[in-house]
């Protein structure tokens, strides 16, 4: 199966999938794009390690028609930016995107509309299902009702790495999304036609609970938590939706044929997670470059990570006060990791700070990379235009594992699909 992966970032889709089932999953073309950035370094550690397949280096909006035309990708895969998806009409009455947010969700619709691929996996912060905060759930529709008009069906669920076995407390929402034609989507079809009549909001319970991607792969608790269940009939016109959406989008939930359904869900995962001292490298193998010794930075740490009630100013003067209440000193290492973010590493309330010997630490990059799932070392070196292969900076590495994805969660998303 020919993958077209977007948004590459240094390969996690790729890694997942090839650890799935290396020979069905053959990736063929990579875009992978920093805006505002002279150097490009996720593209050369992708293209450094993956110099096989097409890995085109530019926006990619500037990617044109006629270049998707000669993909014929079966799978599109991406972790597409969560950003403002409304919708307006301009004067000659076309759709049109308001402010310059949102583009490149809409580039994932043209690319799929000119390959029109079997299948697409995509993956995004789980805030996408309740922006924007003014009208909670309506981003998420005008993408459900874009890849409906496209003739696709798409199911979701917002996943927890660590709920299901890794080292990461990372909450994902990812989509399986398919084209209603294939032999997979003409099964469902099948079952309902054979079925009894049954409730609407109930039709899909047997798939979001047993038969679907996510249940095989991410078992879910047989109950329906605080009876969040909805089902919508999507309109379909895109932008009345952009406009007058007022529906629940809850962390699992499928939509087919311009309808949704969605209900709030537990893991019921068997096994054991993997725990921060599971990914510690030994300690004689940390360089001395990771420890704190500088008591400036320490104390630092100790004021961010502990509890605060400033009073702080708004732009129009407005005085409020800022709260944030406090967290341990440092990192337990008999839990999963917290969320990584691209600030990994520099003196932040988000870094994981490591007590080992008496002494603070920050991670390394070849424990970010365990953290993700990823080969250790995995961006420690990329390819230049040149062709020259030179280090990455370890500030890049943290950067690089903040913006991926725990690639074993793509892993069993490849499993399912190769069986079907």
């Amino acid at each position: 199966m020919k993958v077209l992966e977007l948004f590459a970032g240094v390969g996690g889709f790729r890694v997942g999938l090839e650890n799935a089932n290396k020979e069905l999953f053959q990736t063929k073309w990579a875009n992978q794009w920093e805006p505002s950035r002279k150097s490009q370094d996720a593209f050369e550690v992708y293209d450094y390690h993956f110099p096989d397949s097409q890995n085109i280096n530019i926006s990619i909006s500037d990617i044109t028609d006629e270049d998707f035309a000669k993909m014929d990708a079966d799978i599109i895969v991406g972790g597409f930016p969560c950003q403002d998806y409304s919708v307006a009409r301009t004067k000659k009455n076309e759709m049109g995107i308001q402010g310059k947010k949102g583009v490149l969700f809409w580039e994932i619709i043209r690319a799929t509309r000119i390959i029109m691929p079997k299948y697409l996996i995509l993956e995004n912060v789980d805030r996408l299902l309740k922006s924007p905060s003014k009208q909670r759930g309506r981003d998420f529709a005008v993408m459900l009702s874009s890849f409906n008009e496209l003739g696709y069906s798409v199911e979701w669920r917002v996943i927890n790495a660590a709920e299901y076995g890794r080292s990461q407390r990372r909450r994902r929402v990812f989509f399986f999304i398919y084209r209603n034609d294939t032999n997979f989507a003409k099964k469902i079809d099948e079952q309902f036609e054979k079925g009894d009549t049954i409730f609407e909001e109930n039709k899909y319970d047997d798939y979001i609970f047993y038969d679907g991607l996510f249940a095989n792969q991410f078992p879910i608790k047989n109950t329906v938590v605080k009876s969040r269940r909805a089902y919508y009939d999507l309109d379909n016109d895109v932008v009345t939706i952009s406009d007058n959406f007022t529906g629940k989008v809850w962390n699992t939930g499928i939509m087919r044929h311009g309808k949704y359904y969605t209900i709030e869900t537990e893991p019921a995962y068997q096994g054991n997670s993997l725990t921060l001292r599971d990914i510690l490298q030994d300690e004689e193998l940390v360089d001395e470059k990771y420890y704190l010794n500088d008591e400036e930075k320490l104390e630092k740490f100790k004021y961010l990570r502990g509890p605060k009630r400033i009073e702080r100013a708004s732009a129009d003067g407005f005085s409020y006060i800022f709260s944030e209440g406090g967290m341990s000193p440092y990192d337990d290492e008999n839990l999963p990791g917290r969320t990584m973010l691209t600030s990994e590493g520099s003196v932040n309330r988000s870094t994981h700070l490591i007590f080992r010997n008496n002494r603070y630490r920050l991670l390394t990059p070849i424990e970010a990379e365990r953290l993700q799932d990823f080969p250790e070392n995995w961006t420690a070196q990329k390819k230049l235009p040149n062709g020259d292969i030179v280090p990455v900076s370890d500030r890049m590495r943290m950067f690089f594992m903040g913006n991926a994805l725990v690639t074993e969660i793509v892993k069993e998303i490849g499993k399912f699909i190769s069986t079907i």
